[in-house]
């Protein structure tokens, strides 16, 4: 492996580890939250009149569900960041999928309507997809596929 291989793991994993932390962050701010403050949270960009409702209290269960989803995914890519870190090629594929799955998700049901601002949401894609890339360009020119020009 390459000095600029462990470079772009290391920038990767960082990302991850940031992805992963503002992930749990948002599981913690869920979890415990009535439902109106959960839905507020999770949809920042939607006018907070148009959420005043009178939400049932089963509607716990489920939003605890999505912070509890969120707190996992987020654990997981701090452990698949570290990973990544040491230049485990297994972690580069376990973390974008569940990193990259779980942002996909967002940017189509929540992102592209616009029910989000930018921070920390679209950012946060963002940066999952930067994760990707970078880690998946390592990946590629390591197993000796990458275009001419690309590997090191």
């Amino acid at each position: 492996m390459t000095h600029t291989h462990n470079l772009v793991l290391r920038a990767a994993a960082i990302l991850w580890v940031i992805w992963g932390l503002v992930h749990a962050l948002a599981a913690g701010m869920i979890i415990p939250a009535d439902p109106q403050a959960a839905i507020s949270a999770i949809l920042d960009g939607v006018d907070p009149a148009r959420l005043a409702a009178e939400y049932p209290a089963e509607l716990s269960g489920i939003l605890s569900q999505h912070g509890w989803n969120l707190g996992w995914f987020g654990i997981a890519t701090i452990v698949g960041g570290v990973f990544i870190w040491r230049a485990s090629m297994t972690a580069i594929w376990v973390t974008a999928l569940i990193g990259g799955l779980a942002d996909v998700g967002y940017f189509v049901f929540v992102d592209l309507p616009g029910y989000n601002n930018f921070l920390p949401g679209t950012l946060m894609t963002i940066v999952s997809a930067t994760a990707i890339v970078l880690s998946f360009w390592v990946w590629w020119s390591r197993r000796g596929g990458a275009p001419a020009g690309m590997a090191e």
